[in-house]
């Protein structure tokens, strides 16, 4: 029970901040650079977005964002050793972003926003 109100309280704090930072800011106008998540999509799975469909995009980035941090970091805690939690750390991170950002990636082109070259 413990665990998944930590996932919980940590989901909704980091999906607050990306919500504050992120969306926010390019709703806002004042966003002058994409943040690294849409241009990862885009140079990876040549993913093409316009208008509406880009603060789409930054919302599903901050819930994949946010479910990704707080899933580590609740896998992280269950451990009890510190030597456990930094191996687990740093050999979690990159597979578990890589992965949801591929699914949102294959997502993205299947709906037939792909580039065509």
């Amino acid at each position: 029970m413990h665990e998944l109100i930590l996932f919980g309280m940590t989901f909704l704090f980091i999906f607050l901040i990306y919500e504050l930072f992120i969306v926010r800011k390019e709703k806002k106008g004042k966003s002058k650079k994409k943040p690294i998540e849409v241009r990862y999509l885009e140079a990876r799975y040549k993913i093409v977005v316009k208008g509406t469909q880009y603060r789409r995009l930054l919302n599903i980035v901050s819930v994949v964002s946010a479910f990704d941090i707080a899933l580590i970091v609740t896998l992280i805690m269950i451990t009890k050793s510190f030597i456990l939690e930094l191996v687990l750390g740093a050999c979690l991170t990159f597979p578990i972003i890589l992965i949801s950002y591929h699914i949102v990636g294959k997502y993205y082109q299947k709906k037939g926003m792909k580039k065509h070259v």
